[in-house]
């Protein structure tokens, strides 16, 4: 079996524990889940992209919920701990103490602004990398933000789809 057709053939609720994984806003997995079957990879790919960018602001504050902060190590033995374990590992590898604190401080002031924490697709970024951008989007007012941060969760779970999609 292809992983297009393991795809299409998996119960549901195994499917949709999968894709909370990737993204755990409900709605976007609900709304993939309502594509099967599917063609193709590409024709998944299209449909996550699609259920990531109709999602309200509510529902990403909810995805926002399962992402540690920047430079922090996701606890846990879920597959999301360790996708985002992953996903920051090399940044944390390229760090000095001067950046880490900086990174912290960056954090803090950008959750004391926004809210919510700073997400960023961290896959082969460095933290200093990782800091300028931070210090950069300190800059945006909400309305820029917030569109920033769900095209950062939206890239994030796609690329979690994608190792989904590799392991099948």
């Amino acid at each position: 079996m292809t992983a297009v057709e393991t795809f299409n053939a998996l119960p549901a609720e195994r499917l949709r524990e999968q894709l909370l994984a990737c993204l755990a806003a409900p709605s976007w997995g609900a709304g993939i889940l309502a594509g099967r079957p599917f063609a193709d990879r590409a024709a998944i790919v299209a449909a996550a992209d699609a259920a990531a960018r109709a999602l309200t602001w509510e529902e990403i504050v909810q995805g926002l919920s399962a992402h540690p902060r920047i430079g922090e190590r996701a606890a846990g033995e879920s597959r999301e701990a360790a996708w985002s374990r992953a996903e920051q590992s090399a940044a944390a590898r390229s760090a000095d103490d001067g950046t880490r604190q900086a990174l912290v401080a960056a954090n803090r002031e950008y959750e004391e602004r926004f809210g919510h924490v700073f997400l960023i697709f961290a896959s082969g970024r460095s933290q200093a990398e990782i800091l300028d951008a931070a210090r950069e989007r300190l800059g945006n007012d909400e309305a820029a933000e917030r569109a920033v941060v769900a095209e950062e969760l939206r890239k994030i779970a796609g690329l979690r789809l994608e190792r989904v999609l590799d392991a099948l």
